[in-house]
């Protein structure tokens, strides 16, 4: 069985917690619209963080993490699942982000999450932003 999550205005933490349950239920989990996932908090300090985690290791020494939203999203459900196990590597090989709408993938399910429209009175940054200002350059149509 396979779901489609649309990610816009959700909170990546809520939302990998739902997109990891779901995958350890079996079902193929994909994700669009990656880059428009927020971030609560204070835009410095998200940003910094972030910048934080990507600057500490490299691809061939220490701990890789990646700049890209739909990447960063992937690692952030990796970290819930058990992942150096056999279970939580299957769980996690079910799960696909993307950036923007695919043409083949129209119809999204709407999931149960707080949302940044929640946050009105509260701080919180998009994903993409935080990908831009750790170097990340969209390629394509995305602007």
């Amino acid at each position: 069985m396979s779901l489609t999550i649309d990610a816009e205005g959700k909170i990546l933490g809520r939302l990998a917690t739902k997109i990891a349950r779901e995958a350890k239920d079996g079902k193929e989990v994909n994700i669009v619209n990656a880059d428009k996932v927020v971030i609560s908090g204070d835009k410095e300090e998200v940003i910094a963080n972030y910048r934080q985690k990507y600057e500490r290791g490299t691809r061939h020494d220490g701990p890789y993490y990646p700049k890209a939203p739909h990447k960063i999203l992937k690692r952030t459900v990796r970290n819930m699942l058990p992942y150096k196990s056999k279970e939580g590597r299957e769980a996690f090989s079910r799960v696909k982000a993307y950036l923007g709408v695919p043409h083949d993938m129209e119809d999204f399910e709407e999931v149960d999450v707080k949302e940044g429209d929640d946050l009105r009175y509260r701080n919180y940054v998009k994903l993409g932003e935080v990908s831009k200002s750790i170097g990340w350059t969209p390629r394509g149509d995305l602007k």
